[in-house]
């Protein structure tokens, strides 16, 4: 089983994944970008750079991506385990497709379903993806604006692409409440767990 992750920057998303590593000891427990590989090392440089060419970017995180899914995660679901991923496919449908509504090298009406194609032919979808829903200004606040990808104005957009995803697949996505207290989104992602993977 694949379960994912996700939510703006300063959700708590990796907050949460590293807790469940206490819960789940024999589960797999990955992340995207990776950062065990050059193509994840490709992305971190992209991600520092604030004249990053967009559409170059995206084709980043598609390598990365790609890469991801054949050294580890096909694998270890191949060998019956449970995969924990903080961060996967939504986040480029998310962040990349509100990177490139500012493009103007892509000519297509609609840049998230652009980034959604470019993944059907080859990427494996999650069973479930926990939702850790934030508004776009605390989210700024938690994260510290580090970096181009944590600002309210971008994360606006980036929200806005999440809400999309979660109309159009409604049965994979759960909505996690990350405006409450740490130990609160914790125990509820937890509970969505338990019944997901049937350890009630």
């Amino acid at each position: 089983m694949l379960v994912t992750l996700e939510g703006l920057d300063g959700s708590g998303k990796t907050t949460v994944w590293e807790a469940l590593q206490e819960t789940y000891p024999d589960a797999t427990f990955t992340r995207e970008p990776t950062n065990d590989s050059w193509y994840g090392d490709a992305v971190y440089r992209s991600i520092g750079d604030d004249d990053a060419d967009s559409l170059a970017e995206l084709f980043l995180y598609t390598a990365d991506h790609a890469d991801h899914l054949s050294r580890t995660i096909e694998p270890a679901l191949e060998r019956g385990d449970l995969v924990i991923s903080d961060r996967y496919s939504d986040s480029r449908f998310a962040y990349q497709g509100a990177t490139l509504e500012t493009s103007d090298r892509l000519t297509v009406d609609d840049p998230l379903e652009y980034v959604v194609d470019v993944h059907e032919p080859f990427s494996r979808p999650p069973d479930l993806t926990l939702y850790l829903d934030v508004d776009p200004k605390t989210a700024a606040e938690r994260a510290g604006a580090t970096n181009k990808f944590e600002r309210v104005e971008y994360l606006e957009s980036v929200h806005a692409n999440y809400e999309r995803l979660l109309e159009r697949d409604p049965e994979r996505f759960v909505r996690v409440d990350a405006s409450q207290e740490p130990e609160a989104v914790l125990e509820e992602v937890r509970d969505v767990l338990a019944e997901a993977v049937g350890d009630e």
